[in-house]
């Protein structure tokens, strides 16, 4: 089994600052891929942002420039940095993973269990 744990989420007002970080722990062999996606009422989970083990990156236009991915590979961590915070940036925020138990095996992927993000004042 694999456990991904996510933390720091919480309340901000428009225009600060939150740093979320997601750990995963358990039968991991590597991680290739590791992202965050993120759902507001109503609406569908969408991308936010993917980092590569080799460290290449894709965010979603809406948070270019504002948010930046990063992570520790020896830690099997991600982290999402969201400075310049909207009030449509309201969402669960969720993690990700596609990983290999072994060498060998197939691709699989695992989600977090989401950390919420308010932007409001």
């Amino acid at each position: 089994q694999v456990q991904l744990v996510e933390s720091g989420g919480g309340l901000v007002q428009p225009g600060g600052s939150l740093r979320l970080s997601c750990a995963a722990s358990g039968m991991i062999y590597n991680i290739n891929v590791m992202g965050w996606y993120r759902q507001a009422p109503g609406k569908e989970r969408e991308l936010v942002a993917t980092i590569s083990r080799a460290g290449s990156t894709n965010y979603a236009d809406s948070v270019k420039g504002r948010f930046t991915i990063s992570r520790d590979n020896a830690k099997n961590t991600v982290y999402l940095q969201m400075n310049s915070l909207k009030p449509e940036d309201t969402a669960v925020y969720y993690c990700k993973i596609d990983y290999k138990r072994t060498l060998w095996g197939a691709s699989l992927n695992a989600w977090g269990q989401g950390t919420q993000v308010t932007v409001s004042s």
